[in-house]
């Protein structure tokens, strides 16, 4: 159930899925700057997914039934006010998913609990803009100084901006995130020298989920391959390699999954590309499938792997090595003719930030 809310206390509980993996350093810099206080679900566990499992029907997909995990998680914690965004369409007819669309009235009929869902809605095609997104949170908070939310936004952009230039360069998720929400800048990274790299296509919230992806990063620089993610291409970069490819952005987040690809297969820099998608996920399968098309075209190895709440990691690591084994033994003939491993350390220059056009399109799951 929902109570009429009035009065909020000045907290918000944000779930550690979906959204949060793309939009968190916005969030904690517009939540702070407002006097929210933050609180996060814990991280992902087994004993989070098998929660959300029970709050809806077996085809309901993988992140759903996370997020749901997650809402109860906060709710475990005394948290009442949750914050289930309305992301519906980044630009004009540019569309969410169904389940991601619908995500705020899926929590409030399948929960029945006490809870106020904070339901901010951003829908280009309707002409509900980022502004409008901020604008209600801050009403919803009882607050309308106009000056003091925008300084909160602009507070939001800078942590976002900072989190956004460390990805580009290089900097993991988990650290860029870490440096980005303690106020740190810095583009010092590790620098990965392995002998084969792959490009993830695949949302943030199943990549860099740790439970969900069963670490796939962390266990490929083990076996001596180099990860590329979406974070590492700029919007523009991703939007020009989907029309370079000849095709056309129809999805919200196509940038992450076919734009990432593309960007990686049509500059040769890397030796395959994973894509690792929830079983199910209809808009997933169909980007999926046009990567595989333009792969083959160009010779370009390509495994998907598709996980849900019963994916066992043993399966998972047996197809992923099996991966890596074969882009060994391909480029094999060619490093023992040099003599020498490829050194590939080609992160993209770091940009500057983002642009008022992204910034309407930025919040994404």
């Amino acid at each position: 159930m929902q109570n009429n809310i009035t009065n909020l206390k000045k907290q918000i509980g944000i779930p550690r899925a979906i959204s949060y993996y793309g939009n968190y350093p916005f969030y904690h810099g517009y939540f702070t700057a407002l006097g929210i206080e933050i609180v996060l679900s814990d991280k992902t566990t087994s004993a989070v997914i098998n929660e959300g499992c029970k709050y809806v029907v077996s085809d309901t997909c993988l992140p759903v039934k996370v997020f749901t995990g997650h809402v109860v998680n906060l709710l475990d914690k005394g948290v009442e006010n949750i914050f289930v965004p309305s992301l519906q369409a980044s630009s004009y007819k540019i569309n969410n998913c169904s389940k991601i669309r619908g995500l705020p009235e899926i929590i409030r009929n399948v929960i029945n609990r006490p809870i106020n869902v904070i339901d901010p809605e951003i829908n280009k095609t309707e002409g509900i803009s980022f502004k409008d997104f901020c604008l209600k949170i801050a009403h919803t908070f009882g607050i309308y100084d106009e000056e003091f939310i925008k300084n909160a936004v602009q507070k939001g952009w800078e942590t976002y901006n900072n989190f956004h230039k460390m990805t580009l360069a290089g900097v993991s998720y988990e650290e860029a995130l870490k440096r980005a929400v303690t106020g740190e800048f810095s583009l010092e990274n590790e620098v990965e020298v392995q002998p084969l790299s792959v490009v993830i296509m695949a949302h943030g919230y199943n990549l860099f989920d740790e439970r969900i992806s069963m670490n796939l990063i962390k266990k490929l620089r083990k076996l001596g391959v180099k990860s590329y993610t979406s974070l590492n291409v700029s919007k523009e970069d991703a939007k020009n390699s989907i029309l370079e490819l000849g095709e056309i952005q129809y999805w919200a987040n196509e940038l992450d999954l076919t734009g990432t690809a593309a960007h990686y297969m049509l500059n040769k820099k890397v030796d395959g590309i994973i894509a690792l998608s929830a079983f199910g996920c209809g808009p997933d399968s169909l980007m999926v499938e046009e990567i595989q098309r333009h792969a083959k075209m160009r010779n370009m190895p390509m495994i998907h792997i598709n996980i849900d709440e019963h994916t066992g990691e043993a399966g998972f690591m047996t197809r992923i090595e099996a991966f890596v084994d074969m882009l060994v033994r391909k480029t094999r003939k060619n490093l023992q003719k040099h003599n020498k491993f490829e050194i590939r350390n080609d992160f993209e220059k770091v940009s500057n930030d983002v642009t008022e056009t992204e910034k309407e399109e930025i919040l994404v799951p």
